[in-house]
Order: C-alpha cells, then sequence, then structure tokens
C-alpha cells in the first residue's frame, strides 16, 4: 500500500502560513510523542528558519516514558527548547509560559530596551492533521476556541486566540508535506491516524502495524487479545483478534477489516500500552 495524503486545502494552508509567518515571534510545533521526528514537516523548517521555536510532545502519555525522555535530551542537544504534554488532561501546560519566556528572551529584552512593556508574544501553533493542536489551544486557553476532532483536517482556517496580557496563539490548519522521503515514515502517520484512514485499507494497514511491532514490542498484541504469541503471520493474528473480539461475517467467516480498525482504535487510544514507534538513533 502507498501511504501519501496531500489534499488540496494542505497547498492552500501552506501559503496561508507564508503569508503569516512575518506576524508571529515563536512558532510552537506539535507533535506526536511517539513519532517525534516523522511527525515534523520539514516545510516547517523552511517557513520559520528565522523565527524562536518550541517542541511539545504531545499525547506523551501514549508514548513509551523511557522514549520521551531520550527525546527530551535529543532536542535539547540541538538546542530546541522541548516539553512532554498531554493536551487532554492538561499535564505539562503549566510549564509552557517559562518555556515560551525563555524560547523569546532576545525579543522580550528588546522590546523592554525600545520602551515595549505590554506587547504580547506572538505564536504560531503548527503541526500535522491529528497531532491535537486544537485540542492544545482549548486546554491551554481554559475554554473551548478551536474545533476538535479525532480525525485529521477539522481545522480549516486561521483565527487568533488572546490567551493573556503575554502571549497570543494564531491556530493554523494542519498539513502535511506533498512527499513523504520514505513510505516508512508515511506508514508510521498511517499509524496514529495522520492520514485519512478512508484513503487507506484497513487490513494493509493493520498487518504492517503488527510487523512493525515485532522489533521492540514482541507480544504485545498477542498478550492484550489472549492468543498464540508464536503466531508470526500478520494475517494470523488478524484473525485471533477477530475471534477475540467476536468480528463475524454472516456467513462466519472472521470479519478482518473490522478487526483492522479495532486494533488501530487501541493502539491510537492507548489501550495497548504506551508504545512509542520511533527511538532516537
Amino acid at each position: 500500500m502507498n501511504y501519501q495524503w496531500y489534499p488540496g486545502h494542505m497547498t492552500k494552508a501552506k501559503r496561508m502560513m507564508q503569508e503569516d509567518i512575518k506576524l508571529i515571534d515563536l512558532i510552537i510545533e506539535l507533535v506526536d510523542a511517539r513519532i517525534p521526528l516523522s511527525s515534523r514537516n520539514p516545510d516547517i523548517d523552511e517557513l520559520g528558519r528565522n523565527k524562536s521555536r518550541i517542541v511539545l510532545l504531545n499525547k506523551s502519555d501514549l508514548a513509551d516514558p523511557l522514549a520521551n525522555r531520550e527525546w527530551i535530551s535529543y532536542f535539547k542537544e540541538k538546542n530546541i527548547h522541548t516539553l512532554e504534554i498531554n493536551s487532554k488532561n492538561r499535564a505539562g501546560l503549566k510549564n509552557i509560559q517559562s518555556i515560551v519566556e525563555k524560547a523569546c528572551a532576545e525579543k522580550i529584552a528588546r522590546d523592554r530596551k525600545r520602551g515595549i512593556l505590554n506587547r504580547p508574544v506572538r505564536a504560531m501553533v503548527v503541526g500535522i492533521p491529528n497531532v491535537g493542536k486544537s485540542t492544545f489551544i482549548n486546554s491551554y486557553a481554559g475554554r473551548a476556541c478551536a474545533k476538535t476532532g479525532n480525525k485529521p483536517g477539522v481545522t480549516k482556517g486561521k483565527q487568533w486566540i488572546k490567551l493573556n496580557k503575554t502571549l497570543e496563539l494564531l491556530d493554523t490548519p494542519g498539513i502535511l508535506w506533498p512527499k513523504f522521503e520514505d513510505q516508512v515514515t508515511g506508514m508510521k502517520l498511517a499509524f496514529i491516524g495522520s492520514i485519512n484512514d478512508e484513503i487507506l485499507y484497513p487490513e494493509e494497514l493493520a498487518s504492517d502495524f503488527i510487523n512493525f511491532l515485532k522489533g521492540r514490542y514482541p507480544g504485545v498484541i498477542a498478550q492484550h487479545y489472549g492468543f498464540d504469541p508464536a503466531i508470526e503471520d500478520s494475517y494470523e493474528c488478524l484473525e485471533e483478534i477477530a475471534r477475540n473480539r467476536k468480528c463475524l461475517l454472516k456467513d462466519g467467516k472472521t470479519d478482518l477489516k473490522k478487526a483492522a480498525q479495532i486494533l488501530m482504535d487501541d493502539f491510537r487510544s492507548g489501550k495497548l500500552g504506551t508504545i512509542s514507534l520511533e527511538w532516537p538513533k
């Protein structure tokens, strides 16, 4: 299966970001803590090359805690301000203000020198689809400011949100990039739900996911669904999941499509446990 998705509205969203970048002081980039590198849009590096930058490892509760610590160290070595957060339960959000001040220290000092004391930091919130930007903004603001959903592509336009006297956020649509460097990157993005499921084949996606997990998390799927971990073939694993969850068609055969959807939903919601699909090299 070819993992690729770049609908037309993303081209428009990228142009909009190019126009708005001159209005902001800081880029707050949300990435999925389970794939911190694959969920970073390389186009953002080009767009914001002269701007202060913060990377937020969102959904950190779904990722392997050991991997999270290693990623914090990885970004720190690259002089990128980084923070673990969970937008849904607001974990880590109280630390954002201080990290914003650190990232924008030069800008704040420059304003003070000019006698400008009350100008807020204007930050653009960016990230790929379904990484949780709108949930982050609503949680941080303490009110419903942005539309949210569990499918990519909910945010279609931009909007400014004034949080307090010191910080304003510009919400932007999630954008991918026109062509992934390799299919492994596209596959990981599909695993976390950043590529529209409707253009994918569920059984193939689930099969690739089962095979991918064999490296660092062998036996996790078998243990969760209660079948023999000695089963190697990914489609046989799907058969077992289907039987375990009573996914049967009218003729009594197993419904692999439904089993595949259950598996991916269980991973994305954390029911399989804390799993990271990328680790620093």
